[in-house]
C-alpha cells in the first residue's frame, strides 16, 4: 500500500508542500485572502481586465442569450457561432491564416505538440518551458533535447548533435513564467531556417502586452511571417479562459482532427468566449494600457535593483526576486502577507532547485503609491529575515 501521508510529511520537511489560498474578492490592485484586505501582486491579470465593468456586462449578455454551459465537446454541440468569431479574430490579430481554440492553455500545448509530432520527430525544447510544453513533448514520443535557457549557441550545438535531417520543432516561451524574461527569437528563427525546423512559441506571458499592436512576443521581434506555430491563452491579459493555436491553416485543420485535448474536451462557454472577444477589442483600442503596464514593471525592477537586489531587467510584468532556499522564499512570503501584501513563494518542482524566489507580478491598474509600499515593505522584510538569521548563529 502506497504511504500518501509519509510523502506528504517529507513535501512539509522540505518546506515544498503546498496549500491553496482562497481569495474572496475580485483580481484587482487589492483583494480579500484570509479574510484580509491585502495588496495583490501575483496575478496574471496584466491590464487588469478581471474586474472591468465591459467585460462582466458582455459576460452578463451572452449568459442571457445563450445559457451558462457549451454542452458539449467542440465537434459535438460545443461550438458555437460565438467560437468561430474569436478563431477568425485571433488569427487576425496574430496574423496568421487561421486559429483553433482549446478550453485551457495546458490543454492546447498537450494536444498540439502531441498531436504534430511522433517518434520520427526530435524536439528542442528550452530547460525552462512550461510543464504542459514538456508533457506534450513527452506524450509526443519525440525525441526530446532540453538546451540551456535562452542559449542559442548550445541551441545550435545540440541541433548538429540530433537533428538527422528528418521532422524537427523549437519550442520555447516567448515571456518566460517565472522569470520574466524574454526568448532569443530572432535567433533561434534563424537557426530554425537554416536547418529546417518548424518553430513554436508559447505566447501566453506576451500576448496582450509585447508588440505594436499587443499581439506578443512574434510581433515584438517582427516575426509574424516566420514563426510556424503561435500558441496563447486567454487566462492572462485577456482575464478569461482557454487558449489557442494560430498558424497555417492546414496544420490547424490538422489539430482539429489530431489533439485529443480538443477532440475529447467540452468545449469553453459561450459566455467565456465572448469574454475574450471584449478583451480583444480593449487591447486592440486601448494601448495605453499595456503602455502603462510596461512602464510600472521597469519602475519596479528598477528600484529593486537600485536597492541592492538583482533581477532581470527584460521588459515584462514577471519580476522574480531569486532568494534560493524554498524555507527562506516562504518566510518572506508569510512576512509581506503580514505587512498586508500578497506575493507567493514559488519553489520547486515550479523552479529549479535552489531558486526558490518571489513572484511579483505588475497590473496596469496598480497605483504608484502602492508599489513603492511593496519596495519598502519588501526591503524592509529581508533586512529582518537577515537579522534574525544573523542572530541564530
Amino acid at each position: 500500500m502506497y504511504n500518501f501521508s509519509e510523502t506528504l510529511e517529507s513535501l512539509r520537511a522540505k518546506d515544498l508542500y503546498r496549500k491553496l489560498n482562497y481569495l474572496e474578492a475580485a483580481q484587482d490592485p487589492y483583494t480579500i485572502i484570509e479574510g484580509q484586505k491585502v495588496l495583490l501582486l501575483s496575478s496574471n491579470n496584466y491590464l487588469g481586465l478581471c474586474n472591468d465593468e465591459r467585460m462582466k456586462e458582455a459576460a452578463i449578455r451572452t449568459i442571457q442569450e445563450y445559457g451558462v454551459g457549451s454542452g458539449g465537446s467542440r465537434l459535438t454541440t460545443g461550438s458555437y457561432k460565438l467560437h468561430q468569431e474569436l478563431e477568425e479574430k485571433l488569427a487576425a490579430f496574430k496574423e496568421t491564416e487561421k486559429a483553433i481554440v482549446f478550453s485551457t492553455g495546458y490543454a492546447t500545448n498537450v494536444g498540439t505538440i502531441s498531436a504534430l509530432a511522433d517518434p520520427d520527430w526530435v524536439i528542442f525544447c528550452d530547460r525552462l518551458n512550461h510543464g504542459s510544453i514538456i508533457d506534450g513533448c513527452r506524450l509526443s514520443g519525440a525525441k526530446l533535447v532540453v538546451y540551456k535557457h535562452c542559449d542559442v549557441v548550445d541551441l545550435e550545438k545540440k541541433i548538429k548533435r540530433y537533428h538527422n535531417k528528418g521532422k524537427g520543432l523549437i519550442i520555447t516561451d516567448g515571456v518566460f513564467s517565472m522569470d520574466g524574461d524574454i526568448a532569443p527569437l530572432p535567433e533561434i528563427v534563424r537557426l530554425a531556417k537554416e536547418h529546417n525546423l518548424l518553430t513554436m512559441v508559447d505566447d501566453a506571458h506576451g500576448t496582450g502586452i509585447l508588440g505594436k499592436k499587443g499581439s506578443g512576443t512574434v510581433a515584438h521581434f517582427n516575426l509574424q511571417d516566420q514563426v510556424d506555430i503561435q500558441m496563447g491563452t486567454l487566462s492572462k491579459a485577456f482575464a478569461s479562459e482557454g487558449g489557442y493555436i494560430a498558424g497555417k491553416q492546414s496544420m490547424i485543420d490538422y489539430i482539429r482532427h489530431k489533439a485529443k485535448s480538443f477532440i475529447y474536451s467540452t468545449a469553453p462557454a459561450p459566455h467565456t468566449i465572448a469574454i475574450s472577444l471584449q478583451a480583444l477589442e480593449i487591447i486592440q483600442k486601448e494601448p495605453e494600457r499595456r503602455k502603462s503596464l510596461l512602464e510600472k514593471a521597469q519602475w519596479f525592477r528598477g528600484e529593486l535593483n537600485n536597492n541592492g537586489f538583482s533581477v532581470p531587467m527584460d521588459n515584462s510584468p514577471i519580476i522574480p526576486l531569486q532568494v534560493g532556499d524554498a524555507d527562506l522564499a516562504l518566510q518572506w512570503s508569510r512576512k509581506l502577507f503580514e505587512e498586508a501584501i500578497y506575493v507567493p513563494a514559488i519553489r520547486p518542482p515550479t523552479v529549479p532547485q535552489g531558486t526558490s524566489r518571489l513572484r511579483y507580478s505588475i497590473m496596469a491598474t496598480h497605483d504608484y503609491k502602492d508599489l513603492k509600499r511593496a519596495i519598502e515593505k519588501t526591503l524592509q522584510v529581508g533586512k529582518d529575515i537577515r537579522n534574525n538569521s544573523e542572530k541564530k548563529q
